[in-house]
């Protein structure tokens, strides 16, 4: 029985590291297709709104290919220096994306406020529209694609990735916009102010990144929802009378749970090292994916330091 189990987590492991894989490389291709259709449509219109999907896509590749070393790297087993995995390199990913996002947005801030100050017609929009479109429906499909994997192996790097082509998607529809503007209503200022909120719009995105990629590399604390649940597990077995010091912290890839059973000071060792093996099956029940570490207390016996309920 217990075997299967191994097996079935062993074969869940493989395919969620399979999808990780296959979602990197599609956002690098994806973006490397875009660009060079970007580069043809903005020397063709000279739009600078149209530049700021450019420099998001340019950064979008950079981002995912950093991405896709990341991934590699975090899902190398555990060896002899990394006991806990290398799950952290997806974190350290998610920085250098968020230093990449917010580096373009400031440039396009810049480039943005001189053609703000110099308004400057735009050509041959008929490329732009058509490039947009394209761009939109390629973006679209990734993303969709980028959102499953997401829901199947709960990856910080894909989910920053898919934070930069959700932006695209309304960064596209942006440049739709001051085209039509600019071309149809002659409002030649739409172009730079639509770019400048896209940028304001990528900021926000990268404070995002940073935050979440902070919390994994300072070890915060899984959401209290899921400690509850992990303590309702752990008192629901009838022989647990309390549980104390729950610790848990999740590297990008892994989830570890700590947690102290307060059992019944008569039980022999072989009951209590049931109780916790059942307690543990089920905090992985709950927890998809967690590594549990219990450590057996005999009740109403104080510890030497301060524990945390």
């Amino acid at each position: 029985m217990i075997a299967a189990e191994t097996d079935v987590a062993l074969a869940r492991q493989s395919g969620r590291a399979r999808l990780k894989r296959l979602a990197a490389a599609a956002s690098v291709s994806v973006a490397a297709v875009l660009i060079i259709a970007k580069i043809s449509a903005w020397l063709a219109t000279g739009s600078v709104s149209l530049l700021s999907t450019l420099i998001d896509s340019i950064l979008d590749l950079a981002a995912s290919l950093i991405n896709l070393f990341a991934i590699r790297q975090a899902l190398q087993p555990p060896d002899r220096e990394h006991r806990f995995g290398h799950g952290k390199a997806e974190p350290l990913a998610g920085l250098a994306q968020a230093a990449f996002i917010a580096g373009s947005a400031v440039f396009l801030l810049f480039h943005a406020g001189e053609r703000l100050l110099n308004p400057t017609p735009i050509t041959n929009t008929g490329i732009g529209y058509a490039v947009m479109v394209f761009s939109m429906g390629l973006t679209l499909a990734l993303v969709v694609f980028q959102r499953f994997v997401i829901r199947r192996t709960g990856s910080i790097a894909i989910r920053a990735d898919a934070l930069h082509y959700a932006v695209d998607l309304l960064t596209n529809t942006g440049v739709i916009v001051a085209l039509v503007l600019s071309t149809q209503f002659g409002w030649l200022v739409a172009d730079p102010l639509i770019a400048i909120a896209i940028a304001v719009f990528i900021l926000s995105g990268a404070r995002g990144i940073l935050k979440r990629s902070l919390d994994l590399l300072m070890d915060r604390e899984l959401p209290e929802t899921d400690r509850q649940r992990i303590r309702e597990v752990a008192k629901g077995h009838p022989g647990v009378i309390d549980v104390h010091d729950i610790r848990t912290r999740c590297t990008g890839t892994d989830i570890f749970v700590q947690l102290h059973l307060e059992m019944d000071p008569s039980l022999t060792l072989l009951d209590a090292h049931t109780i916790a093996d059942q307690v543990s099956r089920g905090v992985e029940q709950v927890i998809p994916g967690a590594e549990v570490l219990i450590h057996q207390d005999p009740h109403g016996i104080p510890e030497a330091r301060a524990s945390f309920r």
